[in-house]
């Protein structure tokens, strides 16, 4: 733990409570003295709930973040919004398109196409199914919605842990548009555009593009560039039809691409196949210097991706307080990616993917208000298909280091000898020959998901007392998924019985030994002899032999066959990396999950006054089955031996995560939401519980997915906006989180039951100010500066208790390795009257570094990787609008 940042937290907390404290006698004199004037902050439109009500009329726990803020602290990407949302965090790990959103410290997904998120992440009402389709840089979008803890009645499925709603503008029936480029460090260049006008009297349009290319800040000298680069634009139109009336038709054409070198991955411990791999001449990061901006590859991992889709919405007032509104969409995603998987400068391992997705959804809902009662009725359609191809390929110095790390001399002889002794054992000491090591295809295959399901939800407000609103919301879901693979290892070594081999060698030796004592050879006899002496024998001397040699010799072998000590074979265990894999469906797995649920919402609200409103409420959620759409499938230990028996040739079979059952949440929470002319409050305090939380382990090569049986989190958040002086405001926020694994018996450590989930802070705070100089004429001098802080965490709970000897040891490896945040962002900016702005900024101004995840280095048992955080960025940006 760094107490300096602990310690300046805890300065953070006291002096923002001090301001608060101060704050509060001015806003009740304020009150008393019947001043209407209203603060802005919680009487932004949002909708959270469906429907258009301000945030202070929303007894939900969101946070909104507007268009100014979102300009003015240049937040160009999802990825960017968890510096001023505390409550969120959001990491990029394997892939550019890999954006993994976590909201109160629940959240997965993490780049396996088979597992929906659990925070889903929504454009203008259409659902984005997977991170490849929700980030990109922001165009022109008015707010940001982060909705926290479930909420399934109103959004499905998808929203078993919160929801992410970006709402962009619609087209304007006046000229308006603006332009912006800016030039940063690493030479960043962004540039955007936006322009919307009328086309008649009741169509208007609009268009939107932008343009981001920036250097990437690791240097990869073995490769020869640069990673985690930026390479991406986009295009989005957009056609509104008004009648003037009762009926609006908005339509929405988007595209864009992403083609980029990423993500850059540091070695963090080094270990005997490090040496190996030092010991070829290759290459691999400093562990003692993790931040350097330095990785190591043998060429340069890609990512290109491309998404496109349409949405068309329909409102019409049907008359006597009854809206009517449909959101048709479909969307594609494609992605190619070629990644170097050992994260060393030495040709080892490779791995291609290619990634096709596309999904139809279809909302209906009808809203009105029948005389105490508000309304929602609706019905959500979801259809996707998803295909993945992935291959794996050895490298052309895979075999040299094979054989120094069997404890040769990196030429290939000792794995020569390897496979002669292996063949003879199974009859033909030829038969392996060139085979263990070589380069070549791996691995190779096909996943494929198909997904159809449909939700009926709808929700009722009563006003059952003046000021007093009783809710009451359900959604009932079913989900059908169904996955197919057709993936197949052509790896020969990770298919060899490595304990059978030894069992058999020991076995021979040990016979080998008694005959050459029998013989009074003074050594072992060579096999030769051995023949050549049994078949001297007669049946009584035979008996005699097998009961003093050959049985003796085989009771020892059975008994040591999985000693490592005396099973020579059994080192080359860490490069079996590329066993048999058994596809579905099959005549033990179906390859099918249906799900069915009904998640609901009870909630009383009560406005104490016209500016302070107290609510209490209990909601559920839920996510449906998740299928493990990676390398690391397995069946499930249940399954194992009923596989097994229908598999008998394939060997190393081991049990693991072919999919995972559903996710289901509840929440009780409590929340008071005030607004006065100088303060802005919102505050909630909840227990919330996943029952199968869907844990997500990244493994370097696959993912491990297993169901947590409950995870539990107690939690505080409060959010406020202070105005102390006109020109002066203050934003102060903080979350509490204190997690609990009540149950999760099956993890891939062993029981964690009763332990804390790793990477989810005790505390999150986000404290900035905004000063803004008004020079006259409309023009004015704006100053932010915001901070951001995540107290100390492990960073994930365990490593792979295969690579590390136990559960225990697994558990020790990854405890070294913990993040603290301390993040400050800022910027200095020209406003004029004009509509011409010039701002400076700078995110993560201190260059504070971290590790966002880590993980078992591919093929290097005892060696361990892992993500940094991006370091400081600063530029200046010119914007111009009408």
């Amino acid at each position: 733990m760094r107490s300096a940042g602990r310690a300046g937290t805890a300065r953070v907390l006291l002096c923002s409570a001090a301001v608060i404290a101060l704050a509060l006698p001015a806003v009740a004199s304020a009150q008393d003295a019947g001043d209407a004037e209203e603060a802005d902050g919680n009487m932004i439109v949002v909708t959270a709930t469906k429907r258009e009500t301000t945030l202070q009329e929303t007894p939900v726990a969101v946070s909104v973040t507007d268009a100014e803020t979102l300009q003015r602290e240049q937040i160009r990407d999802l990825k960017d919004l968890q510096t001023v949302v505390p409550s969120l965090r959001v990491t990029q790990l394997q892939s550019s398109a890999n954006t993994n959103f976590i909201i109160r410290g629940f959240g997965n997904g993490a780049n396996n196409l088979g597992i929906e998120p659990s925070v889903g992440v929504f454009v203008d009402g259409v659902y984005r199914s997977r991170t490849a389709a929700a980030i990109g840089d922001l165009p022109n979008v008015s707010r940001i919605e982060v909705l926290r803890g479930p909420q399934s009645t109103l959004f499905g499925k998808n929203a078993s842990a919160g929801v992410i709603s970006m709402v962009t503008s619609a087209p304007s029936f006046d000229w308006e548009g603006s332009g912006e480029v800016s030039y940063g460090n690493l030479d960043a260049i962004v540039a955007r555009g936006y322009i919307s006008g009328p086309l008649s009297d009741t169509t208007a349009f609009s268009v939107a593009g932008g343009y981001s290319v920036r250097d990437g800040y690791n240097e990869d000298p073995a490769s020869g560039t640069r990673t985690n680069d930026r390479d991406r634009w986009f295009v989005r139109t957009q056609l509104l039809f008004d009648n003037g009336d009762d009926l609006t038709l908005r339509l929405i054409a988007d595209f864009d691409k992403i083609d980029e070198l990423c993500c850059g991955v540091v070695n963090l411990r080094r270990s005997a196949a490090s040496a190996a791999i030092l010991g070829l001449g290759g290459q691999l990061t400093d562990p003692a210097n993790p931040y350097a901006n330095v990785v190591y590859n043998n060429f340069a991992s890609t990512n290109d991706i491309e998404n496109h889709g349409f949405s068309g919405q329909i409102d019409w007032d049907l008359g006597g307080g009854v809206q009517f509104t449909s959101i048709t969409a479909y969307r594609e995603t494609h992605g190619e990616f070629r990644l170097d998987v050992d994260f060393t400068s030495l040709d080892l391992l490779q791995r291609e993917q290619e990634q096709d997705l596309h999904t139809f959804t279809q909302e209906v809902r009808l809203t009105g208000e029948v005389g105490p009662v508000n309304f929602l009725a609706g019905v959500f359609y979801f259809d996707e298909g998803i295909t993945e191809e992935q291959r794996v390929f050895k490298g052309s110095r895979f075999r040299n280091f094979a054989d120094l790390s069997a404890g040769g001399n990196g030429t290939g002889s000792t794995v020569v000898t390897l496979e002669r002794t292996i063949g003879a054992l199974y009859g033909n000491p030829f038969q392996f020959d060139g085979q263990f090591g070589s380069a070549g295809l791996a691995e190779s295959g096909t996943f494929n998901l198909r997904n159809d399901a449909l939700s009926f939800f709808g929700q009722l407000d009563f006003e059952v007392a003046d000021g007093l609103v009783l809710t009451l919301g359900g959604n009932y879901t079913m989900d059908d998924k169904t996955a197919v693979t057709n993936y197949q290892s052509s790896d020969v070594f990770s298919n060899i019985d490595l304990v059978d081999a030894g069992f058999r060698a020991i076995r021979v030796q040990g016979i080998q030994r008694g005959v050459g004592q029998f013989l009074n050879l003074g050594r072992n006899a060579t096999q030769d002899e051995v023949n050549a002496f049994l078949a001297g024998l007669n049946q009584q001397q035979l008996l005699a032999v097998n009961t003093q040699i050959i049985t003796p010799a085989t009771q020892f072998a059975t008994a040591n066959a999985s000693n490592p000590a005396v099973n020579p074979f059994l080192v080359g265990t860490a490069l079996q990396l590329f066993p048999r894999f058994i596809n579905i469906p099959n005549a033990v797995e179906s390859g099918e999950t249906s799900d069915n649920d009904f998640s609901y919402t009870a909630r009383l609200a009560y406005d104490v006054n016209p500016d302070v409103n107290v609510y209490a409420s209990y909601a559920t959620g839920f996510k449906a089955s998740s299928f493990n759409l990676a390398r690391d499938s397995r069946p499930l230990a249940g399954d194992l031996a009923a596989v097994r028996a229908l598999n008998p040739t394939f060997n190393n079979q081991t049990s693991g995560s072919r999919f995972a059952g559903p996710e289901r949440s509840k929440v009780f929470e409590l929340g008071l939401k005030g607004n006065w002319d100088l303060l802005s409050l919102n505050l909630a305090g909840f227990r919330q519980d996943i029952n199968g939380f869907q844990s997500n382990t990244f493994t370097g090569t696959g993912f491990l997915l297993a169901n947590a049986g409950k995870q539990r989190t107690w939690g505080v958040e409060l959010e406020s906006v202070i105005t102390p002086a006109d020109p002066l405001s203050i934003n102060f926020a903080v979350t509490y989180l204190d997690p609990t694994f009540v149950s999760f018996p099956n993890s891939i450590v062993g029981d964690l039951s009763g332990t804390r989930p790793a990477g989810i802070p005790e505390w999150t705070v986000v404290v900035g100010g905004q000063y803004e100089l008004d020079l006259g004429n409309g023009d004015a001098i704006v100053a932010r500066a915001n901070y951001h802080y995540e107290s100390e965490v492990q960073v994930v709970e365990a490593l792979e208790p295969g690579k590390w000897g136990g559960n225990a040891q697994a558990i020790a490896a990854a405890a070294a390795f913990r993040r603290q945040v301390d993040d400050v962002s800022a910027s200095l900016g020209y406003e004029s009257d004009s509509g011409l702005d010039v701002t400076v900024w700078a995110r993560n101004l201190l260059n504070d570094r971290y590790l966002l995840s880590l993980f078992d280095s591919p093929g290097q048992p005892g060696s361990i990787s892992g993500y940094p955080n991006q370091p400081r960025t600063y530029g200046v940006t010119v914007r111009k609008s009408f």
